[in-house]
């Protein structure tokens, strides 16, 4: 049985470079198999970067649906194979029965965000509507932006895995997580922000003027919004929209280009949309009023 395998190893390579051949080493990802398992059944099976793995299955759980709060899992267990890791959860009351129901199994390639699904319907669900009256300057979310490179530990020692973190004008970068799958770095952090220590304080404050982070409750029509700025070092496709909003985010920023459905889904969810996020400027693709000058951001 392998134990907490590292994210990250050594290996050795010959590099081809100026009409010379050259012996050496390169820092690599690992990448693990990673089953999910709710009550004794496999629900997905993920290829993930080993590490922060308890995140990830808390953050998978919510960004599914499958759970509104992380309270609905009674019981949490990882075990580690020469194979893969399994995350055994056990789920409250009537949780494990509504996921039988809808049990699906997935089992894809690194990142796979809708592979298994049974339905056209439920691919293109959708999404949770999200209300905020926040609003941010350019500079802030440069500010976002910037924050990111520092805190990207093992995407600076290989260059070849994601990064999704959420920052606030308050506190900066809040939390980071990274994988060698954008899916998964961004259902690390929505786990990260869970266990953060902020989910239950917005029931007494506002998420406009609070680093609060809303617990996830059972999912209403509108619910709260993060205080903050999603930040992904990836493209935009739909699936990651679906579970920016599923965790409440009024505002995702990514350094690569949406897709025409996920910027579709985005305007439907409320969700400002930028994208080509670099240090010379921004495209912003859906509901821009919420990106205003400097002095107007700061008493939004």
């Amino acid at each position: 049985m392998q134990k907490n395998p590292s994210p990250a190893r050594s290996v050795t390579r010959v590099a081809w470079r100026d009409g010379v051949l050259t012996p050496g080493e390169r820092v690599i990802p690992e990448e693990t198999a990673v089953s999910l398992v709710y009550d004794g059944g496999s629900h997905a099976v993920m290829m993930a970067s080993p590490s922060d793995l308890r995140d990830f299955a808390y953050g998978f759980s919510l960004t599914e649906g499958i759970i509104a709060s992380t309270e609905d899992i009674a019981e949490f267990e990882r075990v580690d194979y020469d194979e893969g890791v399994e995350l055994r959860m056990w789920l409250k009351g009537d949780r494990g029965a509504t996921l039988a129901a809808r049990r699906r199994m997935l089992a894809g390639p690194t990142g796979c965000g809708l592979c298994g699904i049974d339905s056209l319907t439920e691919a293109v669900r959708k999404p949770r509507t999200i209300e905020s009256t926040l609003a941010f300057s350019p500079a802030d979310i440069e500010a976002a932006l910037a924050s990111l490179t520092p805190a990207q530990e093992l995407g600076r020692l290989t260059r070849a895995v994601h990064a999704a973190g959420f920052w606030t004008r308050a506190s900066g970068l809040v939390a980071l997580r990274e994988d060698v799958g954008r899916h998964n770095a961004l259902d690390k952090l929505a786990g990260a922000l869970a266990f953060s220590g902020y989910a239950d304080m917005l029931s007494a404050s506002s998420p406009q003027t609070s680093d609060a982070i809303p617990g996830a409750g059972e999912t209403p029509a509108h619910p709260e919004a993060l205080p903050g700025i999603l930040v992904l070092t990836s493209r935009i496709s739909v699936e990651m929209v679906q579970k920016s909003a599923m965790i409440g985010a009024p505002v995702v920023v990514a350094v690569s280009a949406p897709t025409a459905l996920a910027i579709r889904v985005a305007e439907e969810a409320g969700i400002t949309l930028i994208g080509v996020a670099r240090f010379d400027g921004f495209e912003i693709f859906t509901h821009s009023h919420r990106i205003v000058p400097e002095s107007l951001a700061h008493v939004a």
